[in-house]
């Protein structure tokens, strides 16, 4: 449990804190709540790169944490009737964003059954959809009027990221079929140059 995992570990503590501001309508808490997570978000990757803090719990933890806050703020911007209708997400919004995310789960279990292992390396249309995401979060919470545009982006993006994360998936898992395949090849043209050489 070193410095890092510990800045990741408050972050998702102060997801339960996040709903309780939105609850309540105090977005302004709820604004610096988010920022704190935001900024933790950054922190924890640069003293885990700077202090060589890097462990497999916290390549689990990080992402975890980011998914945490940012699904449980989009069920609530979705929800809580405080917010003002012109504000509040439409149901089709987190809809996508926990249904790319749970497909996403599952193509890494599937992945890491077949091939023993699996590397998270987020693309660029990842970071690109996480940012826009972040954004429609503080852009209601701010009361930015035309919030609807950020979050239309954002789920536009999150469907590009998916299917980008799904081809990637795909390409790994027939990479794996393919490489399963040449042993056997090999194997039988062995058996059969055998064969010949005791015939002969």
């Amino acid at each position: 449990m070193n410095l890092a995992n510990r800045i990741t570990i408050t972050r998702i503590m102060l997801t339960p804190l996040f709903i309780a501001a939105v609850a309540y309508g105090r977005m302004d808490i709820a604004l610096i709540l988010f920022a704190a997570a935001v900024i933790s978000d950054g922190l924890d990757g640069f003293v885990a790169r700077s202090m060589r803090q890097k462990t497999s719990i916290g390549t689990i933890l990080d992402p975890v944490a980011d998914k945490i806050l940012l699904i449980s703020a989009f069920i609530c911007l979705t929800l809580i009737k405080s917010i003002p209708e012109d504000l509040r997400l439409p149901p089709y919004v987190p809809i996508i964003v926990i249904s790319r995310d749970a497909i996403i789960v599952l193509g890494s279990i599937l992945i890491h059954v077949v091939k023993g292992t699996i590397k998270i390396a987020p693309s660029f249309w990842g970071k690109f959809t996480t940012f826009f995401q972040m954004m429609t979060i503080v852009s209601i919470l701010v009361r930015f009027k035309y919030s609807c545009y950020v979050w239309n982006a954002a789920t536009i993006l999150t469907v590009i990221s998916g299917v980008d994360y799904m081809l990637k998936g795909s390409k790994t898992l027939n990479e794996n079929s393919s490489n399963n395949k040449k042993p056997a090849c090999r194997q039988a043209l062995h058996q059969h140059g055998t064969g010949q050489a005791g015939n002969a």
